[in-house]
């Protein structure tokens, strides 16, 4: 059985956001797989050739904001 799960990394430890299935000391393989930004998760849709923090200054930061009144 594969189980996917979001933890939160604090103080040396993976904390698990919900419950898992799994019997007391029950023996898992665990890959880590750091989140991606919401800029390099859709990067390719945008056929982005440039550098990627570049792109997440872009999309993310508040002087290229579209809601601001010029």
């Amino acid at each position: 059985m594969i189980i996917t799960i979001e933890a939160i990394y604090e103080n040396g430890v993976l904390r698990p956001t919900r419950p898992l299935p799994l019997k007391e000391q029950e023996v898992v393989r665990i890959t880590i797989e750091p989140e991606l930004s919401w800029a390099e998760r859709t990067a390719g849709l945008l056929q982005w050739k440039g550098d990627p923090e570049l792109l997440q200054r872009i999309a993310e930061g508040d002087e290229f904001s579209m809601l601001e009144s010029t």
